[in-house]
């Protein structure tokens, strides 16, 4: 599709969202609202006209798009007088096609139906049969062709019992929507310029208008409160976990899975229940994750179990790794192949090599570790001296007792072994124990206190 122009009307505050941010920077799965209506323009128009008003430094700091035609709209005078604000800035020979910054769901598919009935007709608007249309402006039709579109508060009780209702999206072609928003004028209930309106200038000027009805009522749906960003993250995880099912990943329970970010998975993949996915996250195949997990940016391998109750962010987990129950893996940690971090074990900034073991309640933090390395219970890294952070690196084969605290920077040689309640300060040469206890002694004549 060629010359199509987006304009996104984003100049509203939205009072009712009792919110120091504009409406349009309320977020929806990680994300503004402005920002998912910014996606499906993009993929389908050659420019983005985005008209602001309340807040607007605000809202183009948040996007921070430089490719984005900002326009200011100073004084809010209604839809007609928004666009018009960026109708300079559009060549008459291409299709203004018209969007809020409010309505996040909008699908790409309908807009590209909407752009075909605008290059056949020159006019084309995007309509919803609801149940309820309280509030909404009615299409009004003769023999099933519309004649205008009469907002709320200006409609007849007969119009009133119209259930096929604007949505506001509408495609023009941009000389037809220039010459008729100079006609507009404010003889309405609200004393607005209506964009409504040019519907009925492009009746009596002969013009046929046409329409594309959507049957999803929530694609077309805006948010002006709260409540109604909540149902539309519903709807949006809903609509993603069918598409991800419909992919072949197995969701235990759809109603209990939240992506807010892309997700990317291979065969026979596993997902158990409130589990959230954040940023960019990738799975290998046959790969599971139980419940009460948060994923991050991270990529994740082959036949990796996730257990219950695991964070991950920003970090790598390759083939055959085992993460959890309780774990959290801080970024920068590369986990090794058919390696296993344990209950309570945090990793950061660290390497684990292949076929380790961190079982449990452990700290490993800017460690280098090698392969076959068994890390016992109550192990710490020290890594922060108070003011800088240091290395400790663990060759292959070592094993380091329970409640020990390797104190960094520090080495461990290929194959030692710590003995259990050391504090290491030095490098622990290969193939030896090493270890730092006081003597163990009794002392014959103590006596257990006894309550006064």
């Amino acid at each position: 599709m060629n010359n199509i122009h987006a304009i996104i009307l984003a100049a509203g505050k939205g009072t009712r969202m009792n919110s120091s941010k504009p409406k349009v920077l309320q977020t929806l799965s990680n994300n503004t609202l402005l920002g998912h209506v910014l996606t499906q323009a993009k993929n389908i128009s050659q420019q983005v006209h985005v008209v602001y008003g309340f807040g607007g430094d605000q809202v183009q700091q948040a996007i921070n798009d430089n490719s984005i035609n900002w326009v200011e709209q100073v004084e809010q005078l209604g839809t007609g007088h928004a666009v018009a604000q960026a109708t300079p800035h559009i060549e008459d020979n291409t299709v203004a096609l018209i969007l809020y910054g409010d309505v996040p769901l909008i699908q790409q598919a309908t807009l590209e139906q909407l752009i075909d009935a605008a290059q056949s007709t020159g006019i084309a608007l995007l309509s919803v049969i609801l149940d309820n249309p309280t509030g909404y402006g009615r299409i009004v039709r003769q023999n099933n062709v519309i004649q205008a579109i009469v907002e709320q508060k200006d409609a007849t009780p007969e119009q009133l019992k119209i259930c096929e209702v604007n949505t506001g999206i509408m495609a023009v072609n941009a000389q037809l929507l220039k010459q008729y928003l100079a006609d507009l004028d404010t003889n309405n209930a609200q004393g607005e310029l209506y964009l409504t309106d040019i519907v009925e200038s492009a009746v009596n000027d002969n013009k046929t208008v046409t329409s594309v009805i959507t049957n999803n009522e929530f694609e077309v749906a805006g948010v002006n409160d709260k409540a109604q960003l909540a149902q539309l993250e519903r709807v949006f995880q809903q609509q993603q976990a069918a598409q991800y099912m419909q992919q072949g990943l197995t969701l235990k329970d759809p109603a209990r899975f939240d992506c807010r970010g892309n997700l990317r998975f291979g065969k026979d993949c596993e997902i158990d229940i409130n589990t959230l996915i954040e940023g960019e996250v990738s799975l290998g195949n046959n790969t599971s994750i139980a419940p009460n997990c948060t994923i991050k940016n991270a990529k994740i391998g082959d036949n990796v179990s996730i257990l219950a109750n695991s964070v991950i962010e920003d970090a790598v987990i390759n083939h055959g790794a085992s993460i959890g129950p309780f774990a959290r893996i801080r970024p920068l940690a590369n986990i090794g192949e058919n390696a296993k971090i344990g209950n309570f074990v945090e990793v950061k900034k660290s390497t684990i090599g292949k076929g380790s073991k961190v079982s449990h309640l452990s700290y490993v933090g800017d460690t280098t570790m090698g392969d076959e390395v068994n890390i016992g219970a109550g192990v710490i890294t020290c890594n922060y001296d108070g003011v800088n952070k240091h290395q400790t690196i663990i060759d292959d084969g070592v094993f380091v007792g329970s409640d020990s605290q390797l104190v960094a920077p520090v080495t461990i040689g290929k194959n030692a072994t710590i003995g259990a309640g050391s504090t290491i300060t030095s490098d622990a040469p290969a193939e030896q124990l090493t270890l730092s206890r006081s003597k163990q002694r009794p002392f014959p004549s103590w006596k257990r206190p006894t309550k006064q």
